[in-house]
C-alpha cells in the first residue's frame, strides 16, 4: 500500500514540475522582446465626427497603413481631440487625431485634463492647420467678433479642443462664456442648428474645407467672422501654439479671404507600440500623401511634421524623420 501511494505522489510531483517548468518558460518568453513593446495585428485610428476633417483623412490613412504595413487598420468615429487622448490612455484605440494644443494640455494635466496627466501617448507628427472658423449666415447681424455678445453660439462639447479655442478667443476679446448663450453642439449639430435658425453662430476648429460648413453653404449664404490682426497677435503672444491663418476666398462661396487663427492637427500613438511598427506607420503616411483625396493632404509633409508639437515624439517616428530630414 505504501509503495502504491508513493508511486501516485511521485507521478503528481513529476507532472507538477513539468507544468511549472512550462510556465517558467512562458514567463521568461513574456519578459523578452523589447521591454513590452507591442507588435499589433490590428490598429484603430480614432478620428472625429463624420462631418469634420479627421474622419475622411483617417479613412484614407487607414487604407494606406494597411496596404503598406499589412496591419488591419480601421478609422473610428469619435468625439475628437480631448476624448481621443483619454481613449488612447485607456487603451481604446492605438492611433488618434488631436489638436497640438489639446495634446499639450494632456501632457501637462491642464485645462480639460486638470489633475490628469496623460504620459502614455506620444506624437507621430503634425499634419495641417486646424483653422478656427467662427461660422454664421447672412442676416444674422454678426460681422465682427464683438457681435457674438448675447447671441446663441455653438462652442463644442465642454472640455473639447473647440471649446478651449472659443474660450481663449473670447478672453482675448474681453469676453467670457457668460457673455454668449453657449450651446454645446458637435459640428453636425451646429450645421443643422444654423440651418434651422436655432443658433446664430458656431465655433468650428477643423481643416478647411470642413464638411459640415460645406453642407451648410449648399443651403445658406455662409459668413466667417474675422479675427482682427491685432487680436490674433495678442492671442499668439499669450498662447504660442496658435498661428495666423485665413479661410481662402472661394471656400464655402466666400468672395474674399477671411483672417483668423489656427492650431495644428497631429497624429498621436500609444507609447507601447513598438518602434519598428511606428516607424512603418509614419513612413506609410508621409510617403503616400498623394493617395489622400482631401485638400489638406498638401500640408502633410515630413519636412514640417515636427513643427508645433509640444509632447514627446515616439522613437519610431523620430527615427523616420531623422532619416528623411538629414
Amino acid at each position: 500500500m505504501l509503495n502504491k501511494k508513493f508511486g501516485f505522489y511521485a507521478t503528481v510531483a513529476l507532472a507538477g514540475s513539468v507544468f511549472l517548468a512550462g510556465c517558467g518558460d512562458d514567463a521568461a518568453n513574456e519578459g523578452e522582446g523589447g521591454g513590452g513593446a507591442s507588435e499589433p495585428e490590428f490598429l484603430s485610428i480614432l478620428t472625429g465626427g463624420t462631418t469634420g476633417t479627421y474622419y475622411p483623412l483617417g479613412g484614407a490613412m487607414a487604407t494606406i497603413i494597411e496596404n503598406e504595413t499589412g496591419i488591419d487598420t480601421t478609422a473610428e468615429v469619435s468625439q475628437a481631440s480631448a476624448a481621443n487622448m483619454t481613449s488612447l490612455a485607456d487603451g481604446t484605440g492605438e492611433i488618434a487625431f488631436v489638436q497640438t494644443d489639446t495634446a499639450f494640455y494632456a501632457s501637462e494635466g491642464s485645462n480639460m485634463f486638470e489633475g490628469e496627466v496623460i504620459d502614455s501617448v506620444s506624437a507621430i507628427g503634425a499634419l495641417y492647420p486646424e483653422t478656427i472658423q467662427i461660422v454664421t449666415t447672412e442676416g444674422s447681424g454678426i460681422t465682427a467678433f464683438e457681435d457674438l455678445a448675447g447671441k446663441s453660439v455653438s462652442v463644442g462639447a465642454p472640455g473639447s479642443g473647440t471649446y478651449i479655442n472659443a474660450e481663449q478667443l473670447l478672453e482675448i476679446h474681453g469676453m467670457t462664456m457668460d457673455d454668449i448663450d453657449a450651446q454645446n453642439l458637435d459640428f453636425g449639430e451646429s450645421q443643422e442648428s444654423l440651418q434651422s435658425g436655432q443658433i446664430d453662430a458656431a465655433f468650428i476648429t477643423a481643416g478647411t474645407p470642413t464638411g459640415a460648413v460645406e453642407s451648410l453653404s449648399a443651403t445658406a449664404d455662409v459668413d466667417i467672422v474675422p479675427v482682427a490682426a491685432e487680436k490674433a497677435a495678442e492671442l499668439i503672444e499669450k498662447y504660442p501654439y496658435y498661428a495666423e491663418d485665413a479661410v481662402p476666398s472661394g471656400t464655402y462661396g466666400l468672395t474674399e479671404e477671411v483672417p483668423t487663427v489656427s492650431v495644428l492637427a497631429m497624429l498621436v500613438v500609444q507609447n507601447d507600440i513598438s518602434e519598428d511598427t511606428v516607424y512603418d506607420i509614419t513612413k506609410a503616411i508621409y510617403e503616400n500623401t498623394d493617395q489622400i483625396q482631401h485638400a489638406k493632404a498638401e500640408f502633410i509633409k515630413a519636412e514640417t511634421a515636427l513643427d508645433g508639437i509640444g509632447i514627446d515624439i515616439h522613437p519610431g517616428a523620430q527615427r523616420y524623420f531623422d532619416e528623411v530630414n538629414q
